[in-house]
């Protein structure tokens, strides 16, 4: 097994929001309540277009042949070009399987977009056979590829109506979920500078997503019924000799859901 699950957290964009629509001079609270207000207009709900995301969170799960890692790319104080280069770096380095929930539909559009203003170099996630025969047939971009597996895709059979969300995956699989804190409040806490706590938070929806994955692999036949269980183990070591206080939480609410 060698994969890097990842699960992002953005804010509105509120210097794009501000040339797109003309706010100059509006406080950044002021700005993000309109693009919301206007995105409401547009479609009916305040999920703004994905161009319009700036990304404050990277969080990763990485499982290599020796190690398992779960952390945020960058620190506190990283600029959303550090926090972006710093992940494709890492596809660069290491070519790792990719594991995402909506990653498809939202992550890597996300994290595209915004390394396109950033000018962020992403040559290895873009490979499909030119440099290296072998992505011609399994890479990042190619939907039924298996070099990035989106686990709500491939769960509902590629089908919309079939999606569900990660919360309500983890509720039917006995996983602690959310704890509490959801994406709604990303901006809100951004805006107090709680940074760390919505790293934290990015953190167990990447846990959650790992252990939907290992349910997967054990579902799919790559992981026998013993090793998903030392899987398991493996994780809750970690966790127990995690520093966060949300590692120690995530463990308290996944035993107590079993």
């Amino acid at each position: 097994m060698n994969c890097l699950v990842f699960d992002i957290e953005t804010v509105p964009d509120v210097a794009l929001g501000r040339r797109l629509y003309g706010l100059e001079g509006l406080a950044d609270a002021a700005v993000a309540k309109a693009m919301f207000a206007l995105r409401r207009q547009d479609s009916g709900g305040e999920f703004l277009s994905h161009e319009q995301h700036r990304v404050v969170a990277i969080a990763c799960v990485l499982r290599s042949a020796d190690a398992l890692k779960v952390w945020s790319l960058g620190d506190e104080r990283s600029s959303e070009r550090e926090l972006i280069e710093r992940f494709f770096d890492g596809i660069e380095r290491f070519s790792p399987d990719l594991v995402s929930w909506n990653g498809s539909g939202f992550d890597l559009p996300v994290l595209t977009y915004r390394a396109l203003a950033a000018g962020v170099q992403a040559s290895r996630f873009w490979e499909t056979g030119d440099s290296e025969p072998a992505f011609r047939y399994n890479n990042y971009l190619s939907r039924f590829h298996w070099r990035h597996v989106d686990l709500m895709d491939v769960l509902s059979g590629f089908q919309g109506r079939g999606r569900v969300s990660l919360e309500r995956m983890a509720q039917l699989l006995g996983l602690p979920g959310k704890l509490g804190f959801s994406g709604a409040q990303v901006w809100e806490a951004f805006q107090a500078g709680n940074i760390a706590g919505i790293r934290r938070y990015c953190e167990t929806d990447v846990l959650n997503t790992y252990l939907v994955y290992l349910r997967f692999e054990l579902l799919r036949g790559r992981l026998t019924r013993a090793a998903h269980q030392a899987e398991l183990e493996r994780l809750r070591a970690l966790l127990r000799a995690g520093e966060g206080p949300h590692f120690a939480q995530f463990l308290h609410a996944w035993e107590g859901a079993q």
